[in-house]
């Protein structure tokens, strides 16, 4: 079939050398004409249809990171020559993962099945090798979790690597969730006291995987775990050492609205749950052992070791599984919402833990009150159980998202969760007026819909368009924005406005995508080998993505990944052979399997 191959791309891709590709694709059997449009605009209808019929093209191949824009295009030109429109080919670079090492040898092969008719999937099928049963799972957040349990229950080995002193990640932070107003620990901390009891899970909290080696089904990974100072087996969580600790730092998992102790269990539900010191504020360690050490004096169990070092742990494994998640972005430099001026100017997260049972102030609504800080001989601002419920409350959507400054993308989640504190508020603080700002109203979810509509039958004044500003009128914190509904200027005064933050890859994730040679997206986040087919796996055998890590996702999509992940670690476990490296399979092992395929 006379082929016309048809290169059209919307940017650059650094890893790509076009005219090579070009010139590789002109030698392909069948192949008539060879043409580097290079055009965002779509390509002139009048032309294509005249290539089509001057070369006598029976296929056309469009290639390039999204040639599915390009699609529609050639497809009517297809028809205006008289054309079967079902032979035209996507051959997508971006799809098929051709980045990275071996991007151009994979855009070749990518190039050379479209031309003959043949999924790129169905030809590049790297060989499996023999699996060792155990598998590695990095982070532990609801992702990590639900993966480790589905593999454990099934009789295999899991290691669980997690950063910080205990398991359950930012799901528990959260009060209710959307759009059932569930309570968040209640569907969480009984799995998470399941992999703590677990018979064939070996959790390593305060861990970082320094070093993997091998190959798919056989892996060997060096892990450094940080000292917790305190011997979780002997710790009974008596609270007495925290009772005698001079030391007070803010609060990770209060999201820095509150305090606590240098020698500290993050949260009462933690797993493990026992105490832990920062090294970082506990007075001993950063002298040396020449001031404090009281919380070793005090403790009834004997159980604390200041002097406790680091240790590196070497483990074998057949399957690694990341769900390192996410963090929020910084919105100190989005200086026009007045984040750490106004006081009463609150991130998502820590508006999260303000309504929350377990927070600082037993989940009151209140703003913060000015309070004398000896130690510190000045005032502050905080949260008091006692502080004032605020009168009205302005809730800014897509702060840091959408917005090519910052981060271009969607974070999915912000409307929602914007959405239920809108809720909340009015559950605690009925006579509050609630004010929700935003750009477009993203309930893609089931039954988010109603719960938005369920909003503003609730009372919330929700106003299309983006906020401008927030500034300070007669000593109350003013938003000013647009309302394009109704075509005006608006400008309400508030006392609490909180910022719908965007979420960004965890901090580490660079790190690893080097360390395993996972490819990252253009924002950041880990890449799956195929959006459609294949969603969890990657181009490196045996290594898998669940949850946030691989782009912003809500709790029951990322439960649902991470099911899917078990499953996949499991199936290559059952058959006793896992999938290699898609980057092991040359161009010619390609090129022949194509072949073959075409003729069948």
């Amino acid at each position: 079939m006379r082929t016309g191959v048809f290169f059209c791309q919307t940017g650059d891709n650094r890893n790509l050398n076009i005219d090579a590709i070009a010139k590789y694709s002109a030698n392909l059997p069948d192949v008539e004409t060879v043409q580097i449009l290079r055009l965002k605009p779509l390509p002139d209808l009048v032309f294509l249809r005249e290539q089509i019929i001057t070369h006598k093209l029976g296929r056309i191949v469009i290639a390039g990171d999204i040639p599915g824009y390009y699609k529609p295009v050639f497809t009517r030109a297809m028809a205006m020559a008289g054309g079967d429109t079902d032979e035209i080919h996507l051959a997508s670079f971006q799809e098929h993962g051709a980045k990275g090492e071996n991007a151009m040898d994979r855009a070749k092969a990518i190039v050379a099945c479209a031309t003959m008719g043949v999924p790129f999937p169905l030809a590049a099928i790297p060989g499996g090798n023999p699996v060792n049963h155990a598998t590695l799972i990095i982070g532990g957040g609801i992702a990590g979790i639900q993966s480790a349990l589905e593999i454990a229950n099934a009789g295999k080995q899991v290691f669980l690597v997690e950063q910080t002193g205990t398991i359950g990640g930012h799901m528990a932070m959260f009060d209710k969730t959307f759009p059932t107003l569930d309570c968040a620990a209640c569907i969480l901390t009984p799995k998470m006291v399941s992999v703590g009891q677990h018979e064939m899970i070996r959790l390593l909290t305060r861990s970082k995987v320094v070093a993997v080696s091998g190959k798919p089904g056989s892996y060997r990974v060096k892990i450094r775990q940080s000292a917790r100072f305190v011997d979780i087996n002997a710790c009974v969580a008596c609270n007495q050492c925290a009772e005698v600790c001079p030391v007070r730092v803010k609060s990770e998992f209060d999201a820095g609205i509150s305090l606590r102790k240098a020698i500290y269990i993050p949260f009462p539900q933690a797993v493990p749950n026992a105490y832990l010191v920062d090294e970082k504020s506990c007075s001993y360690i950063l002298s040396e052992g020449k001031k404090c050490g009281v919380c070793v004096k005090k403790c009834p169990k004997e159980c604390i070791n200041l002097n406790e070092k680091d240790h590196i742990t070497d483990i074998e494994v057949g399957n690694i599984i990341l769900a390192t998640g996410y963090e929020l972005l910084d919105v100190s430099p989005i200086e026009q919402y007045g984040y750490g001026t106004f006081p009463n100017v609150l991130t998502s997260i820590e508006f999260e833990r303000l309504t929350n049972a377990s927070g600082t102030t037993g989940g009151r609504i209140v703003t913060k009150t000015k309070q004398f800080n000896r130690k510190l001989n000045k005032d502050e601002w905080v949260f008091s159980p006692e502080g004032v419920p605020p009168r009205s409350v302005a809730l800014i959507h897509c702060v840091g998202s959408r917005n090519k400054k910052y981060n271009a993308y969607c974070s999915r989640v912000c409307c929602m969760y914007s959405l239920k504190f809108a809720h909340l508020i009015k559950e605690k603080v009925p006579n509050a007026n609630v004010y929700e700002f935003y750009i477009d109203m993203r309930a893609f979810g089931k039954g988010y819909e109603e719960f938005a509509e369920r909003i503003k039958q609730e009372g919330t004044f929700v106003v299309r368009g983006h906020s401008a500003s927030v500034t300070m009128v007669d000593g109350q914190m003013a938003v000013r924005g647009e309302d394009i509904f109704n075509d005006r200027l608006v400008e309400f005064k508030v006392d609490i406005i909180v910022l719908a933050v965007g979420l960004i890859p965890s901090p580490g994730t660079e790190e690893l995508s080097r360390m395993l040679g996972i490819q990252r997206d253009t924002d950041g986040w880990f890449s799956e080998l195929d959006y459609n087919g294949s969603p969890t796996d990657t181009d490196r055998g045996g290594i898998f993505v669940a949850g946030m890590c691989q782009a912003p996702k809500d709790i029951p999509d990322t439960v649902a990944q991470a099911s899917a992940v078990a499953a996949g670690v499991l199936g290559s476990l059952t058959s006793g052979k896992g999938i290699g490296h898609m980057s092991s399979v040359t161009l010619s092992e390609i090129e022949a399997r194509a072949k073959t395929i075409h003729t069948i």
